[in-house]
């Protein structure tokens, strides 16, 4: 699917793909940028041949340039956090063992001085963003393309491994369940070391031929100003975020905040997840919005598996079925289906399901069930 966003690029030619902070960019302008960030990491060699290389850039163009030149030449796209101290990239940067770095020249202060004690190549974005064009590999869609490094809750993190088919299946579902078009346009504001930024928001966008904004961080009154812009058809967000918009939608005049609720309401879709969304501020946000939020369920290891549904009732406090191509099923704790009306732990099997945990074969193993992926959640 990564080699197949390219492709898809290409049919989209000079429509919109990207309005950033750096401009606005074509599907003919992503395809351009990333081909030479691509030539410059070959460096001439014919192919990364599924080895790592780090990069750290804010949200914008320079990032997915960035990513997709990786996925052209062969490598495994690890997205460096903007927001972790020194130890923890220095942490990231020793278990990735990448074959080179790259940073935006904003970033080339904290990444640079890192990747020098480590002996690895380092580059800029901007460097790599001139490098002249050349003949760019044929990338199977079985080979790695993604590491994304979890929170670590019960240990130190570890980098989780997707392919190109993976990360084909994570988006395909998502546009298919969610109708996602090329005359859709949605706002980006989302970390983009996590998935939801990465493949619900910037992945699904761009492989629809749709238009993606992208904005350098959360900032809710920015956000209300562009929401109350209207134009926008999408809307992705955690539970965080809406009581952020909530508390300055209260804050505002009367005209102002008619000006934001009206900008909701011209849109198709709002979608929370990532965490749990409180009954209290679904209703308040439907209040604001004319919104009922669809919630979903994902994590790192299997992209977005549940959702409630587009056009039918959605149930407060639940995450809905299972998404297009998605199996799921609770289990008991001996692996046997869950009786019905008892709670199980939610196991998930399906293309989505990530392929490793990088260079740990025995945290991979235990991960499984009977060819299913154990999430660690319970629901009834």
């Amino acid at each position: 699917m990564t080699i197949m966003l390219a492709e898809r690029a290409a049919l989209y030619g000079d429509r919109t793909a990207i309005v950033a902070p750096e401009g606005a960019f074509t599907y003919r302008n992503l395809l351009e940028a990333s081909g030479r960030v691509a030539s410059f990491l070959l460096a001439g060699a014919r192919d990364l041949e599924e080895r790592p290389v780090a990069f750290m850039a804010p949200p914008g163009f320079h990032y997915v340039a960035m990513q997709w030149g990786i996925w052209r030449a062969g490598g495994i796209a690890t997205p460096l956090s903007l927001f972790q101290p020194r130890p923890e990239l220095e942490y990231t940067l020793g278990d990735a063992a990448p074959a080179a770095a790259l940073a935006h020249p904003d970033f080339a202060g904290r990444l640079k001085p890192i990747a020098a004690g480590r002996g690895l190549r380092f580059a800029l974005s901007t460097e790599a963003m001139e490098h002249p064009l050349k003949d760019l590999p044929r990338v199977d869609v079985s080979r790695r393309a993604m590491i994304l490094y979890t929170s670590g809750t019960t240990g130190r993190p570890k980098g989780v491994v997707t392919t190109h088919d993976n990360i084909s299946a994570q988006v395909a579902s998502l546009v298919q369940a969610w109708e996602w078009t090329a005359e859709d346009r949605i706002l980006e504001f989302l970390p983009l070391h996590h998935i939801h930024g990465i493949v619900n928001v910037i992945s699904c966008a761009l492989w629809a031929g749709a238009v993606c904004e992208i904005v350098p961080e959360f900032d809710a009154g920015k956000v209300w100003d562009r929401i109350g812009q209207g134009g926008l058809t999408l809307f992705m967000a955690v539970p965080t975020i809406y009581m952020k918009l909530i508390d300055a939608w209260e804050k505002a005049a009367p005209a102002e905040r008619q000006r934001m609720s009206d900008g909701c309401r011209g849109m198709r879709l709002m979608v929370s997840g990532s965490a749990a969304l409180p009954v209290s501020t679904l209703d308040r946000w439907r209040e604001i919005s004319g919104h009922v939020l669809l919630e979903r369920y994902g994590m790192t290891e299997i992209g977005m598996a549940l959702s409630n549904p587009l056009r039918s009732k959605r149930v407060p406090g639940c995450v809905g079925l299972p998404l297009p191509g998605v199996e799921a099923r609770l289990a008991d704790d001996a692996g046997a289906q869950a009786a019905p009306g008892t709670p199980g732990e939610i196991e998930i099997r399906g293309k989505n399901v990530f392929l490793e945990y990088w260079r740990r074969p025995d945290d991979t193993r235990k991960a499984f069930r009977n060819g299913w992926f154990r999430t660690g959640d319970v629901a009834v």
